[in-house]
């Protein structure tokens, strides 16, 4: 970090500074069991004087510290370990103190935006006594229909109910029915489906196209759409859980039901 001519004398002026000594020492405390903390205390009493140096082969003789090295010779130097590091880069360079504050603010935003749904989601799951799966605290409600006893409404139904039965078990005039106030809004199924769902649904629109251009009789298509849904979501929900998960209102959004029925 300090390559020119002065370096030594950098790290010597910071080594000098009391806020150095008392962040070195704290430092040495915490990872370093052989520390010796007598000869720190006098190293942080002088520190600050006119008359006070500390050099890093002083401070590691005298305090057995083990966060600074320093070596002589062709290959040796000054090193430290990186709490160190980036505590003596924020002194020498306040450019470099203001790019640690911020990247550290964007790492934490990307952290936060991450890992707060699955923090939610883990929280939940630990109340064991919790019921997360009754009607009550749905906001959306999917009619239980059972479709795959009576297959007579497959002659009638529009590509996009088969797929919506298939993929959902629900036709979408039963979920609007079934929730007036959603579909008033404009909502549909999809809209409270998981990412999963969604990427299986796209992949059977496909498949639905290229059945049809095939001439497969529609009753046969609904049975391998079915099938290939419930395998392909599977598939996801046990590589990816985080994107299983499906709102059901503004606080829950796991609907482990299904994904268990599905197993």
């Amino acid at each position: 970090m300090v390559r020119d001519k002065e370096g030594n004398d950098h790290i010597r002026n910071w080594m000098r500074n009391r806020n150095t000594v008392e962040f070195l020492g704290l430092w040495e405390t915490i990872h370093n069991p052989n520390f010796k903390p007598v000869e720190f205390d006098t190293f942080r009493k002088q520190a600050g004087l006119n008359n006070f140096n500390l050099t890093p082969k002083k401070w590691i003789e005298t305090t057995n510290a083990l966060g600074i090295v320093s070596k002589s010779g062709r290959y040796g130097g000054t090193y430290a370990h990186k709490d160190l590091a980036f505590e003596f880069g924020a002194w020498i360079s306040p450019m470099f103190k203001l790019l640690l504050i911020k990247e550290f603010q964007r790492l934490k935003e990307i952290e936060t935006n991450r890992y707060n749904l699955e923090w939610n989601v883990k929280r939940i799951l630990s109340k064991t006594n919790y019921h997360i799966h009754t009607d009550a605290i749905k906001e959306h409600i999917i009619p239980k229909m059972d479709y795959a006893k009576n297959d007579e409404w497959i002659a009638y139904a529009e590509e996009a109910d088969l797929l919506n039965v298939a993929m959902f078990d629900c036709k979408a005039k039963d979920w609007r029915e079934a929730n007036p106030k959603h579909a008033e809004k404009g909502l549909n199924i999809r809209d409270f489906s998981s990412i999963n769902e969604l990427v299986v649904l796209s992949n059977l629109e496909n498949l639905n196209a290229i059945m049809i251009s095939e001439n497969i009789d529609k009753s046969d298509r609904f049975k391998q759409l079915k099938k290939i849904a419930i395998s392909q979501l599977n598939t996801l929900d046990n590589t990816d859980f985080m994107k299983s998960l499906k709102r059901l209102n503004e606080k829950i959004y796991i609907d482990e039901e299904k994904r268990l029925k599905r197993k």
